[in-house]
């Protein structure tokens, strides 16, 4: 099988978008930009896609117009290795955007992120339901960024 390979749909930002994400992620890079040709006259050398990539991981970015917007529908996981990486993503994913509950966020394009500390999925699904319930609440309490220090602390007891 070949690869999958996310598109993301953009409002004539498809360029600026790709630039920032990988500015912010390691091992990240613009690969190709296309642009619209004659065929559509009024388009005709702008943007169309970019293929970028983040953490090794290829997308692309489509300029399609206003036709269709981002929801919470779609989000990308982050699975951080230290509380710094945390902080790391997520500031630099909200700047411009919106903080949301349980450590989602909305970025300045509008697309919906979930920064997540080292531990936290572990923490939910170890096999102690008490540790796991203590956890959810904290979890289901926080709008923004997750504390990954408060996560364990609530995991512990």
């Amino acid at each position: 099988m070949r690869t999958i390979t996310p598109c993301l749909w953009f409002d004539g930002r498809a360029e600026e978008a790709a630039r920032f994400y990988t500015s912010v992620f390691p091992d990240s890079g613009i690969d190709e930009i296309t642009h619209f040709g004659p065929e559509i006259p009024e388009r005709e050398g702008q943007v169309l896609t970019v293929s970028f990539r983040l953490g090794g991981q290829r997308y692309t970015a489509l300029d399609g117009g206003p036709g269709f917007t981002f929801s919470e529908a779609v989000s990308l996981e982050v699975h951080c290795d230290t509380a710094d990486e945390v902080d790391h993503f997520y500031d630099s994913l909200v700047q411009g955007g919106t903080t949301q509950p349980c450590g989602w966020l909305k970025d300045r394009f509008g697309f919906s992120w979930q920064i997540l500390p080292p531990g936290l999925l572990g923490w939910l699904n170890g096999p102690d339901p008490d540790a796991a319930g203590r956890v959810a609440k904290v979890l289901y309490a926080t709008h923004g960024k997750l504390d990954t220090a408060a996560l364990r602390a609530a995991y512990e007891g």
